[in-house]
């Protein structure tokens, strides 16, 4: 079922382009330069499709709740799957989202030297100044209070969000947000997922917090259960004010 992506307004720039790319499953909002909708739109078609082959052949692939191991000649983006799941312990699938965005995302870069790109809630970032990411937390009362600030130097970033109370994704916890910051995003998306399934009330917090440090790869995570939260690692929150709500992003 389609789930409306109403974050997404929190997401505000403009100095950048806002477009979006929709192909099947896939929902992209990207903020460029310039118009690269065409160019996108192609990336989008060509990782789908790489995918949409190998799980033909290997549906495991798609199925898989664990790590699986993948052919030496797999494609690229298969690899980064596999790789990221065996480090997060899901299955392969748990960091698709992210890894649609990074890729897209990267290959974007040579046509513009600011890129944001956001798959349900999970952000490849590339910027040259800092950056405002509003936290939607679901009911929670912190969603709409908080943000992210992202320094340019640390980008290309990752910035993946997995919640058991917001979206359809699979999640087996009750956390309204978990957000995992790494170089990739691949690794973030998955990673939020592990992490997710493991808090089922805010006493997990800090098991959850200890499973991200445990990750290698990862710089940051921040878990929130209702009013609870937790942080580790390269995380900075601010609070959101009324002038913020107009940069936000």
């Amino acid at each position: 079922m389609y789930q409306p992506r109403t974050y997404r307004h929190w997401i505000r720039d403009r100095n950048l382009i806002s477009f979006s790319i929709v192909v099947k499953e896939t929902d992209l909002c990207i903020r460029a330069s310039t118009n690269l909708k065409r160019k996108a739109f192609k990336l989008v078609t060509k990782y789908r499709d790489i995918l949409e082959r190998y799980i033909e052949r290997h549906p495991d692939f798609l199925t898989a709740l664990k790590p699986i191991n993948v052919d030496s000649d797999a494609p690229r983006i298969v690899k980064v799957m596999s790789a990221s799941a065996s480090s997060a312990g899901t299955g392969p699938m748990a960091g698709v989202a992210g890894a649609i965005a990074e890729f897209v995302g990267t290959e974007l870069l040579p046509f513009s030297p600011e890129i944001i790109v956001e798959n349900g809630g999970d952000i490849y970032l590339k910027s040259l100044k800092k950056r405002l990411i509003g936290i939607y937390a679901g009911k929670s009362p912190l969603t709409g209070k908080i943000s992210l600030e992202i320094d340019g130097a640390d980008t290309p970033l990752g910035i993946c969000t997995s919640s058991g109370t917001v979206g359809h994704s699979l999640s087996y916890g009750k956390a309204d947000a978990v957000i995992v910051l790494s170089k990739s995003a691949t690794l973030a998306d998955a990673a939020a997922t592990a992490i997710g399934n493991l808090i089922e009330q805010p006493s997990d917090i800090t098991r959850g917090i200890e499973m991200a440090q445990r990750i290698e790869g990862l710089k940051g995570a921040v878990i929130i259960a209702d009013s609870n939260m937790g942080l580790w690692g390269e995380v900075k929150l601010r609070q959101i004010s009324r002038q913020d709500q107009n940069k936000t992003g």
